[in-house]
Parts: structure tokens; C-alpha cells; sequence
């Protein structure tokens, strides 16, 4: 049995033969695009399975987030689509958002929803800063996720403020995430927000430990938030 496929029956997921095709192509497209850019460091077949692929799909263990109940989407900092577009293949029915600063990784996502032909589907360039007081993105989603590196209480910001009322900001990290989840309580809290669920888990067919924060809205986000472009990285709250 394939990687991905074996991996994501582990997971709860059974893909059809349409959905492992898309991976396919989107491996392919990967490789493709990586040889002229830098997307990924991460090429080799088995590695993109699990550590790309598998991982963005990990947000399924969790008691407390139903994805077949989710409509709108963003992935802040999606880089080459992670975890947006894996979500998209599995769960078609969400509408997504994918943001990014960097323009050349904006024509690599508008290449794979074409290739894919996934629908509902918007790749954005752009900062977090700016999406969260925009009034078209602001409070709008019932769900945002991010792999993005950051520090958890900078990642609030960014992200946060783009999630509705009772909707839920997902944070993938590594497994020493303890003493940053320590430090970013106030944070948290002062942009609405309260951890409801954290997962401890390994990726699938791997011995890589992720830890993914579930962070609901509980209240609305300060109009003061998220700060001006580049703030919240060099003055965490």
C-alpha cells in the first residue's frame, strides 16, 4: 500500500482515486516548480508524503474541530500550500484562502488549483498585518491554519483577528511547544482568544512528533489588532 494512502487510513481518511491523483500531480507540480524556485527544501517522494502531505492532514485528530463542518478557510504563511491545499483535496467542499508575502509563491498555488482543478480556491499575496484589518478578511473564517515559524504569541496576531466568533485558529508545531504555549497565554487571551484542544501526535508512518494548538475565538479581536506590518514580530504581545 502507497504512503500517503496507508497514512491516511491511519489518520481516518480514505481518499478516493481522484483525491490520489491530485496528490500526485501536486508532487509532480512541486518538483517541477522547486527545480526554477525555492519552494521546499523537502523533494524526496517518501518525505513530501509525510512530512508535506500527511502533516497538513493531522488536523483531523482533534475532538474538538469537524472539517466536514467548516466552510471557509485561510493557511497564513501557506508557503507552497501547506496545509491549505492538502485540506482542499480531502475535504473539496471547504472555500480557501491562501496567503502569502511572496508573489512567485502565489503563481506556483494558481498553478496547482488550475492543475488540480480545485474550485474555491484564492491564492493572496499579501501580509497577515494587512488581511486582518481588511474588512473583506477580517472575522471571516470559520477556520485558519498556519505551519508558519513563528512564535506562537506572533502567530495569534497574524491569525486570530481573520477568524469569526466561535470559528478556530489550528497553530502546527513541533512537539517542544510547552514553554511557548506558557509564555503566549496572554496573548492568546487578549485577542480573543482560548485554547479548547491540543494534539501530541506523531505524523504517520514517521517517528516526527507535531503538536497542533486549537485555538477557538471566544470573543471578538480588539480593533487594535493585529498591529502595523512587521510589529507583531518584533514586539510579541
Amino acid at each position: 500500500m502507497d504512503i500517503l494512502t496507508e497514512g491516511c487510513q491511519g489518520l481516518g481518511i480514505h481518499l478516493t482515486e481522484e483525491q490520489e491523483q491530485q496528490f500526485m500531480d501536486y508532487h509532480h507540480l512541486l518538483l517541477e516548480w522547486n527545480s526554477r524556485m525555492n519552494l521546499t527544501g523537502i523533494t524526496e517522494y517518501e518525505d513530501v508524503m509525510k512530512k508535506h502531505f500527511l502533516d497538513s492532514l493531522c488536523i483531523v485528530q482533534s475532538s474538538v474541530l469537524d472539517l466536514s463542518q467548516v466552510r471557509k478557510v485561510i493557511d497564513v504563511g501557506t508557503g507552497a500550500g501547506f496545509p491549505g491545499i492538502p485540506l482542499k483535496i480531502v475535504f473539496p467542499h471547504i472555500q480557501l484562502v491562501l496567503l502569502d508575502s511572496l508573489n512567485k509563491r502565489i503563481r506556483f498555488l494558481d498553478a496547482v488549483k488550475d492543475a488540480l482543478g480545485l474550485k474555491d480556491v484564492l491564492a493572496i499575496h499579501g501580509r497577515a498585518e494587512e488581511c486582518g484589518r481588511d474588512k473583506r478578511y477580517r472575522e471571516q473564517f470559520d477556520l485558519c491554519v498556519s505551519r508558519a515559524v513563528a512564535h506562537m504569541a506572533v502567530l495569534s496576531e497574524y491569525c486570530l483577528p481573520l477568524v469569526k466568533l466561535k470559528g478556530f485558529f489550528v497553530a502546527y508545531k513541533s512537539d517542544k511547544i510547552q514553554e511557548e504555549m506558557d509564555s503566549s497565554k496572554r496573548a492568546i487571551r487578549s485577542l480573543g482568544g482560548t485554547v479548547k484542544d491540543r494534539s501530541d501526535l506523531m505524523i504517520p508512518g514517521s517517528d516526527i512528533h507535531r503538536s497542533l494548538i486549537y485555538i477557538q475565538k471566544t470573543q471578538r479581536t480588539s480593533g487594535k489588532y493585529p498591529r502595523k506590518n512587521g510589529v507583531p514580530g518584533k514586539m510579541p504581545l
